[in-house]
């Protein structure tokens, strides 16, 4: 594996959410300030997905006060907590970039009718348990000592005749 595509597998993380665009989502982010470190959530409907791999981000907008606020998150940062997904939106675009110039309930989009709310998560990559590591070697043990057997016995075969 080349050197920088092992250092950005070890930035993943195991298990990202399953994120959809037009969904409306409650991100839980980790906020330092000075020594002291707390979690502030920010919802709002995930207007745009973009990128791959560790630079894979998603853009939250919500109207604060009368004034349209977006954050961009990055999907693998270890700032971000948790994502919860509170409503399933239907979107028929990639990028919701036209919200922006919407006010009120046009800034929404519907709500898919019968949808349920699942926080699904996608695995990148699989933890590995201590006991089933073992188990692997051991596999790998065995493996060679079959393969003398059967090498030895064809040998004998062809001596005979």
């Amino acid at each position: 594996m080349d050197i920088l595509k092992s250092i950005e597998h070890e930035q993943l993380k195991n298990k990202i959410p399953e994120l959809k665009i037009g969904n409306t989502v409650k991100v839980h982010v980790k906020i330092k300030e000075g020594n002291k470190e707390r979690i502030q959530v920010f919802e709002g409907i995930i207007i745009k997905k973009q990128g791959g791999g560790v630079n894979e981000t998603f853009t939250v907008r919500r109207i604060s006060y009368g004034v349209g606020v977006e954050k961009t998150f990055l999907v693998h940062s270890p700032r971000i907590e948790k994502v919860e997904v509170t409503r399933v939106g239907k979107a028929r675009r990639a990028k919701l970039t036209y919200l922006r110039d919407r006010i009120g309930k046009a800034a929404k989009t519907k709500e898919k009718v019968g949808a349920r709310i699942e926080n699904r998560e996608i695995i990148i990559k699989e933890e590995v348990v201590p006991g089933e590591a073992e188990v692997v070697e051991e596999v790998t043990e065995v493996v060679p000592e079959v393969v003398e057997t059967v090498v030895e016995e064809t040998k004998t075969e062809t001596a005979a005749e």
